[in-house]
């Protein structure tokens, strides 16, 4: 093709007919035949800026530049849709139909209507990714569209790597559009994709609750679909905690598959995925919590075992609280029962709170095993213990340092406190307040908290002599001191001020005194909080020397 005219190139971006026809009556009609270097003519150039009655007066000359293809392989038709000029693409449409150009015809709806309309046959093509107009207009959720290509008997519905028009419907969640294919096309829904899912399949993969029941109220028996790994819905929904998916299961399929050709159930895959609530919907369902419950796995474990491993007392508890139909005592393949699960045998657990709890319910449903849980509970503090002592010396080391800075710092101030007493002294040389009862109490709390500081400073000074045994005794007793050490000296300053303060200001001096003398309580309170809330929940069975390696 020849290089275009430049006058040319100007007269296609401004939409200038004049100049076209100039040049057309100066030069011939082979000017129109010029291209760009991007290999774009001048209807190209007319088409990419929108000019209507540019690009009618050019076909009007030459009515074969609507078949040109530029370097990018676009036709006019196709120059005018990508660049959203939809009125001069439907006019290119009308052309090449009403002159025999229907090879030219290649995303607006209207328009995109408009060629299945008038070419049906294009429903049938796919692109270089394997994706067929139906699966492209699904996956932009285009009812319209959809509805139109589902009329065209042999319309193409694939899509890239195996997936169809209905795998597009379920990913988007559209009811609606599932519902127009499955009726139409009902053997889409047991195609399998490149990752071998059919759409029932990916609909409880992703979630998708409103698609899940279009396709069971059409074919109930789709319910019962089992992945080629062997694994029901139900399974997979458990996997992922998936509660509405498996109400909507049960709802069509009241006897659906529960379990893999292993005796892997749904409930074990729950409990071992740590979704409490899936969980509690199984042991709620009357239909599923007796077959499953005591169901054993593969190497002979029921969900109990694993719940147990797990060490989740929420979990423990759907299983095992007000439901007598859980078996406690039935043994794995390996002769392991449920209990044996509390003995981790690598690391110690992570959570030494929940452990305490899961086995205190284990207790308490089960208190003929009492014996083996104590065995378990030194066996797992000796690790504790263990564990603990290879990092420990470095953290202590630390804790010893801060803590005896502080504990000086407190004897520091309350033996100086003892020396400048509120009030001063009389003339006798004795205490002005010695006779009142706030200044014998702060007498009585600052000479406690002195004795306590000193006490942890002194321990302080033993403990970095690095003894493991010592120092993991340290560590609780020490805390203990502090704490009254603390407690004694807020008590002191407040007592002293009210001594002071009292006969002025006597509100004021109650708020300071009872401030400081609470903040100390709320943070012990504050530290046991996790221990008083689990005392409330198991009541009488709560066992205090479970505790001990916390």
């Amino acid at each position: 093709m020849p290089r275009m005219d430049k006058d040319l190139l100007q007269a296609a971006i401004y939409g200038d007919s004049r100049k076209l026809q100039n040049m057309v009556a100066e030069k011939g009609l082979d000017v129109l035949l010029g291209t760009t270097q991007a290999g774009n003519t001048c209807l190209h150039i007319a088409s990419i800026h929108g000019h209507r009655e540019f690009c009618m007066d050019v076909l009007h000359q030459n009515r074969s530049l609507i078949t040109a293809f530029n370097d990018d392989g676009e036709t006019p038709l196709l120059a005018a849709i990508t660049r959203g000029h939809t009125s001069l693409a439907s006019f290119f449409l009308h052309f090449c139909l009403n002159h025999g150009h229907r090879d030219a015809i290649f995303d607006h709806r209207e328009l995109a209507m408009e060629l299945i309309r008038a070419v049906p046959e294009m429903s049938r093509a796919v692109n270089s990714y394997d994706e067929s107009p139906m699966f492209i207009s699904v996956m932009r959720d285009y009812e319209d569209i959809t509805k139109l290509l589902l009329e065209i008997e042999d319309s193409a519905h694939g899509g890239t790597s195996g997936f169809n028009a209905l795998h597009a419907a379920v990913r988007n969640g559209n009811s609606g559009i599932a519902k127009m294919i499955i009726e139409k096309r009902p053997d889409l829904s047991t195609e399998e994709n490149g990752y071998r899912n059919t759409a029932v399949e990916q609909a409880v993969f992703l979630n998708k609750i409103d698609v899940l029941k279009v396709l069971l109220e059409h074919d109930w028996s789709l319910g019962y679909s089992v992945s080629t790994s062997g694994s029901p819905l139900l399974v997979s929904a458990a996997q992922r905690g998936y509660v509405g998916v498996a109400r909507e299961l049960l709802k069509h399929c009241p006897d659906a598959p529960y379990c893999d050709r292993n005796g892997w159930t749904c409930l074990h895959e729950a409990v071992l995925s740590g979704h409490t609530e899936f969980v509690e919907f199984v042991m709620g369902s009357q239909q599923l919590r007796n077959k499953l419950v005591n169901m054993r796995s593969e190497v002979g474990k029921t969900a109990l075992h694993y719940a147990v491993e797990k060490c989740n007392p929420r979990i423990l508890q759907a299983l095992l609280l007000n439901h007598t139909t859980t078996d406690f005592t039935m043994i794995s393949s390996y002769g392991r029962e449920p209990s044996s699960g509390l003995l981790t045998e690598k690391e110690p657990p992570n959570k030494i709170s929940d452990w305490n709890e899961v086995s205190m319910v284990l207790l308490q449903k089960d208190p003929n095993n009492a014996s083996f849980v104590y065995y378990i509970h030194k066996c797992v503090k000796d690790m504790v213990t263990n564990a603990s002592s290879k990092a420990f010396k470095s953290l202590t080391q630390t804790l010893i340092g801060n803590t005896f800075l502080v504990a000086i710092l407190i004897a520091t101030i309350t033996f100086a406190a003892a020396f400048t007493l509120p009030g001063g002294y009389n003339s006798e040389g004795l205490p002005t307040m010695a006779r009142k009862a706030a200044f014998q109490a702060f007498l009585i709390s600052d000479t406690l908290a002195m004795c306590s500081s000193l006490a942890v400073a002194f321990i302080c000074i033993i403990a970095r002599w690095e003894d493991i045994g010592f120092l993991l005794y340290y560590r609780s007793f020490t805390k203990k001191l502090m704490w009254l050490s603390y407690m004694a000296t807020t008590t002191a300053f407040a007592t002293g001020l009210y001594t002071v303060l009292a006969p002025r200001l006597l509100w004021l001096a109650i708020a300071v005194c009872t401030l400081p003398v609470l903040l100390p309580i709320f943070t012990k309170l504050l530290d046991e909080l996790p221990f008083l809330s689990l005392r409330l929940r198991l009541g009488r069975t709560f066992k205090s020397e479970l505790l001990d390696i916390v």
